[in-house]
């Protein structure tokens, strides 16, 4: 598992954000102070405070955590 800081700022980037993520075969969570919701649930991800950055919780499917943080890299903001 390995952790990133991302930005979902605007309803696009929400959206392709999520069309991007449901098709990864991993376990990709979204973590705000204590709430944790599925990465690839839209009303999930509208249902946080998308004004600060949040954290994103990635554990390896068939591709590896460095391939997956490559594909969402427009998202990224800082890597840990």
């Amino acid at each position: 598992m390995r952790e990133i800081e991302i930005s979902l700022d605007s309803i696009d980037k929400v959206k392709k954000f999520v069309s991007i993520t449901t098709k990864l075969d991993a376990e990709i969570d979204l973590v705000s102070g204590r709430y944790v919701i599925d990465a690839k649930s839209i009303m999930g991800i509208f249902s946080m405070d998308l004004s600060k950055p949040l954290r994103l919780r990635i554990h390896e499917g068939k591709e590896t955590v460095d391939d997956i943080i490559d594909i969402l890299n427009e998202y990224v903001k800082k890597k840990w």
